[in-house]
């Protein structure tokens, strides 16, 4: 096994050197990462692989696939910064001096949103990472402790590529990549769009934004989790709010918990913006499963962490009073020249 993975790194390395071209590019990744690549069926024959040695080679293959997932990108994009160029030689030359009375543009609100929270995040020591919008069904799944009979899957009704791969269908798809980024211990949290075959209406989207984020080091526990969020939740409100939480279930958290945040435009007594209930569901959180930090390359013995995930899209209901979340993927200017960052 080891052989023949060593074989497919050079192969690799071997067929990327003469690359000119977007399509070649597209044919190697699908070649070595696709639903019948060489990596992936690697993978798949781990299960001859004597039991004592599969966690090696597993972690083998892994490495292997996060360096060509690497090298492929970093190709594409010096092939696609090239074609750039040659764009920019023969492009026609325009005066920008000239005045113009086309008013000045905005940012969305789901951008002046993320813009608070990551700049919140980044003052609190953890680094920003984007994740992939198409994700291969190991990431999306299998990483996160979804295997393919895991009833989670069907809940996600998600929406795959020829490819075999699949339109990342929540931020947590990175959680693996990342782990083996940066080991342990980790500050990270990742936003992205994510994508569901959502049947549409006032509060769901198929596609929609999502924040999610991780911490690993020693002897993290459930009370530095709930100290956390509420501490992150009063900071995004400029205000003191109470948490609760209730038994959740997601794969990659053991245990895991749905928490909601005292409604901060009414103080809890009830109102339309969380539906006169007092409390808004908004982060659903956990600690990270023991196989989720296992995959990544922790050792679950040494180190824990805990997870947690925002919805962008909810949190820029709740700040801005947005009583439809189609409304902010509708390109609407009228409704979007009325956001302004602070």
């Amino acid at each position: 096994m080891e052989n023949n993975i060593k074989n497919v790194e050079s192969e690799l390395e071997g067929s990327l050197k003469g690359i000119e071209n977007l399509e070649e590019i597209e044919n190697a990744r699908v070649g070595f990462l696709g639903k019948k690549g060489k990596i992936t069926l690697l993978m798949q024959s781990l299960r001859d692989v004597a039991a004592d040695k599969k966690r090696e080679m597993g972690m083998k293959i892994n490495a292997l696939k996060q360096k060509a997932e690497e090298l492929i990108a970093a190709k594409k994009e010096q092939i696609e910064n090239k074609i750039e160029e040659e764009k920019l030689k023969h492009a026609k030359k325009y005066d920008f001096s000239l005045p113009c009375d086309l008013g000045k543009g905005s940012l969305h609100p789901r951008t002046i949103v993320q813009k608070r929270v990551e700049d919140l995040f980044v003052s609190m020591g953890f680094v920003v990472e984007d994740g992939n919008e198409i994700e291969s069904e190991f990431n999306n799944f299998d990483a996160v402790n979804v295997p393919a009979n895991h009833p989670a899957r069907d809940a996600q009704d998600t929406f795959w590529l020829s490819t075999g791969e699949v339109l990342k269908t929540h931020t947590s798809a990175a959680q693996n990549r990342i782990i083996r980024k940066y080991g342990a211990p980790c500050k990270a949290i990742f936003p992205g769009r994510c994508f569901r075959n959502e049947a549409l209406d006032s509060g769901h989207e198929n596609t929609f934004f999502q924040l999610e984020g991780v911490v690993i080091d020693k002897d993290v526990s459930v009370a530095n989790l709930i100290y956390f969020v509420k501490k992150t939740l009063s900071s995004l409100f400029g205000k003191n709010l109470e948490v609760r939480l209730r038994p959740g279930f997601f794969p990659f958290t053991e245990p895991s918990f749905e928490m909601d945040v005292q409604c901060p435009f009414c103080g809890g007594k009830g109102c339309s913006t969380c539906k006169n209930g007092g409390w808004i569901e908004l982060c659903p959180c956990g600690m990270i499963h023991p196989k989720v930090l296992e995959m990544g390359g922790v050792d679950p013995k040494e180190y824990s962490g805990f997870a947690f995930g925002l919805g962008l899209d909810r949190l820029v209901m709740i700040m801005n009073e947005i009583p439809d979340i189609r409304y902010l993927n509708s390109g609407n200017l009228k409704f979007l020249k009325n956001f302004k960052l602070d």
